[in-house]
């Protein structure tokens, strides 16, 4: 899943990120780190010119720790990890894949990375403050230190208000291009250990197929 963009141990930005860019980031980080957990409801679209691909789908996410789950009703699709195991289910064919999280590739993978991609090994530089309705955005964009996550630039804009992640969008090395909108978030709603676990039961002649 290329679109996480948001939320893992921080990776200090490097001495090329931008003295603005750095300090917006940090208090974005900083707030972040004071909940025990986050949920959004956000609009994620693909776009590949070359392939005529133009894809959108609602979702919803909801974090605790190294834990979550994403769901996008749409595309027939539910992620679920408890910081250990990831569950990939397809509604379609109703197939669920089993994997280790340590086995899942690069970090920028995991959809909890929505609210922390900038943490991860990336430089960054301030572009510009800038209204969009009723809101104030800062708008920042993000280069990779390396190849490992298969992208040439993300562009991420902060709700100054609330000093959220208010949308981003990931050009990926592969031509697509990933968008992320946030409409709704929540914080320090409780949830149970179990909501972060693929249920079985409530999936009838479900296809396990087991990669770990």
């Amino acid at each position: 899943m290329a679109f996480a963009i948001v939320f893992a141990t921080a990776v200090s930005v490097c001495a090329q990120t931008d003295i603005k860019a750095k300090e917006i980031l940090d208090q974005v980080s900083a707030k972040t780190k004071t909940f025990t957990s986050m949920s959004a409801e956000f609009v994620f679209s693909m776009v590949n010119k070359e392939m005529d691909i133009n894809e959108q789908n609602n979702g919803t996410i909801k974090v605790k720790g190294q834990k979550y789950k994403v769901s996008l009703p749409g595309a027939g699709l539910e992620i679920y990890s408890n910081g250990e195991t990831i569950w990939n289910y397809m509604k379609e064919g109703n197939q669920v894949t089993i994997t280790n999280v340590e086995d899942a590739g690069s970090e920028l993978m995991d959809p909890s990375s929505i609210f922390s991609i900038y943490e991860r090994g990336f430089r960054s530089k301030f572009i510009a403050e800038k209204k969009e309705g009723s809101k104030t955005l800062y708008q920042i964009e993000l280069y990779p230190d390396s190849e490992e996550f298969q992208v040439d630039k993300i562009d991420v804009n902060i709700d100054k208000a609330t000093m959220f992640l208010d949308s981003a969008t990931l050009y990926g090395t592969d031509e697509n291009l990933y968008g992320i909108v946030v409409n709704k978030m929540e914080t320090n709603k409780s949830y149970a250990d179990s909501d972060f676990v693929f249920d079985k039961s409530k999936h009838v002649d479900v296809e396990v197929i087991d990669l770990r």
